[in-house]
């Protein structure tokens, strides 16, 4: 059984593929909404929260719940300037 990786501070993409490497998938929270994919193109988007947590056992092909946000230039963890 899978174990889902730690995909928090990767850009969408790579983590992506990381998740396809554990024969697991990225998904919305919002089971509703549109496909993850559709929301993280076009542009650089990062992964900032994952659920379930990396660490835990999964389905085969079970589903990480991602929130992404779009890159802006800023470095991860610098404050912006007014």
């Amino acid at each position: 059984m899978p174990v889902a990786p730690d995909v928090v501070g990767l850009p969408f993409h790579v983590a992506r593929d990381l998740a396809a490497e554990h024969e697991l998938a990225l998904a919305s929270p919002d089971p509703d909404g549109p496909p993850i994919g559709n929301d993280a193109w076009p542009g650089l988007f990062y992964v900032v929260t994952q659920d379930p947590p990396a660490g835990t056992t999964l389905e085969r092909w079970a589903s990480i719940r991602v929130t992404i946000v779009k890159h802006d230039g800023t470095p991860l963890g610098a404050l912006a300037r007014p």
